[in-house]
């Protein structure tokens, strides 16, 4: 592809790729310098010329000599516009949806509802590009534009049609979610998280509404959990771009929750749709797990699922990786259920999920990520240590911070938690406590695979250890 097809200019050079990283550069690739958390992208242009970049994309006063220059105030924006261009085609229809929790479990549930409809459907975000056969991990909730975009495409080559992604909060900043046809966008809930990097509330929710007011198509729809305290804002914000809402939740009108009830294996919905009462058995426990599954009908209907046919898929949904996911029964008979529960939030979520299958106690382990917001950490302590009955605080991705002053933080919110060293040994330590009425729910890490310690991941997989503990 010429240059001038990307930049509606004269340019001659042939384009063969796009890069963000300059060590990827080769001759053809536009580059895109970017002032980073680490390093600085503008440092790295002279080289990237050298190794045969055709173009550079910087801000305007940034000196660039041997290649053209795409200048721009902001430099990832365009990027990302330039590199949709060159990545077309995509799947026919996309969805995204954001939040602070939640995210994941919808754009999966999406992605299962519209497969059972009969569509060939992907998801992408925290669990990897998922598609009916297949599942690859991406290492982030939202990729690089480079690796987005060139995933998504990928998948259309290989006949998807539906897509679902997650729009992370540092994904809407850095313009990661750009140049894709999104029909619909959905938004779960805001609660505290990542304010290491949006430095208070009112910037992180600001990020997240940049999916409705400028990344989803014009004419475009908003599925919008109603009963969290954010929603009124990202109404207003959906409805000043002249985007349809769909709201749903007890306070929604689309699909508006009447009643829910815990079944032994779930829970039954009662749901007011289009006229009419509709009831639901949904193969998920959980208040948030209702939430999500009814967010992601939302999608489906957005995107023209009949109310009926989405209804009936509901009750055929599977359990999402880590998200609220029996590992395994203990000895005592007690279930052992791992969660991906990282803010104060999402474990009162989690704990009320699994309140009412408690006969006894509810067991939970706890522990806080490094070099992230440390405010959270006492709140997830307090959360913790108000619901359960008995609160093991442990270590999760200590990262680059040690692990023990990690754990102090968490504690401080949890007087009366018992501190464990080594989240194999937390994991054991919960596992001998639980008796035959109570239920073991271990938070923090989900679906993940590893520990991040240091520099290193070391494999760590929360359902196998529990299974390993339990036996």
């Amino acid at each position: 592809m010429r240059l001038s097809a990307l930049t509606g200019g004269s340019e001659s050079a042939q384009v063969t790729g796009f890069a963000i990283d300059h060590r990827k550069v080769a001759p053809g690739t536009v580059f895109g310098a970017f002032a980073g958390a680490r390093f600085n992208g503008e440092d790295f242009i002279a080289q990237a010329i050298a190794d045969g970049a055709v173009a550079i994309v910087a801000r305007p006063e940034v000196r660039v000599e041997g290649a053209v220059h795409i200048a721009a105030s902001e430099p990832r924006e365009a990027f990302a516009r330039l590199a949709s261009k060159f990545f077309a085609p995509y799947p026919e229809t996309v969805v995204a949806v954001t939040g602070t929790n939640g995210k994941t479990s919808t754009v999966e549930l999406t992605r299962q509802l519209w497969r059972m409809a009969g569509f060939n459907a992907a998801s992408i975000g925290t669990l990897g590009v998922t598609t009916a056969g297949d599942q690859a991990k991406t290492g982030l909730t939202t990729p690089d534009i480079v690796t987005f975009l060139s995933n998504v495409a990928g998948l259309e080559r290989e006949g998807v049609t539906h897509l679902a992604f997650e729009a992370s909060s540092h994904g809407l900043s850095q313009y990661r979610t750009e140049g894709l046809p999104v029909q619909a966008a959905a938004f779960t809930n805001l609660s505290r998280d990542h304010l290491d990097y949006h430095g208070d509330m009112d910037s992180y929710l600001a990020a997240k509404l940049r999916l409705f007011s400028e990344v989803v198509a014009p004419g475009g729809k908003a599925v919008v959990w109603m009963d969290d305290p954010a929603s009124e804002k990202v109404v207003r914000t959906a409805l000043e771009r002249g985007l349809g809402v769909l709201g749903v939740g007890e306070r929604g009108d689309t699909l508006r929750l009447i009643a829910r009830s815990p079944t032994q294996y779930g829970q039954s919905l009662t749901i007011e749709a289009e006229g009419g009462t509709h009831k639901v058995n949904l193969p998920l426990i959980g208040a948030y797990q209702a939430a999500n599954a009814l967010t992601a009908a939302g999608l489906a209907l957005a995107t023209g699922g009949p109310l009926a046919t989405v209804l009936a898929n509901l009750a055929r949904v599977q359990p999402v990786r880590g998200r609220l996911e029996r590992a395994v029964v203990t000895r005592a008979g007690a279930p052992v259920y791992v969660d991906y529960a990282h803010t104060p939030d999402a474990i009162e979520a989690a704990i009320a999920a699994l309140r009412p299958h408690a006969r006894g106690r509810i067991i939970i382990l706890i522990g806080a990520g490094g070099d992230r917001d440390k405010g959270k950490r006492p709140e997830m302590g307090a959360a913790a240590i108000r619901l359960a009955d008995h609160v093991v605080v442990t270590d999760d991705n200590p990262r680059t911070e040690d692990a023990a002053a990690i754990r102090r933080d968490v504690m401080a919110g949890a007087p009366g938690a018992v501190e464990v060293a080594g989240r194999r040994e937390a994991i054991a330590e919960a596992i001998a406590e639980a008796g035959a009425d109570d239920i073991v729910l271990l938070t923090g890490k989900g679906h993940e695979q590893g520990q991040i310690v240091g520099d290193l991941v070391l494999p760590f997989d929360d359902v196998t250890v529990a299974r390993e503990c339990a036996a």
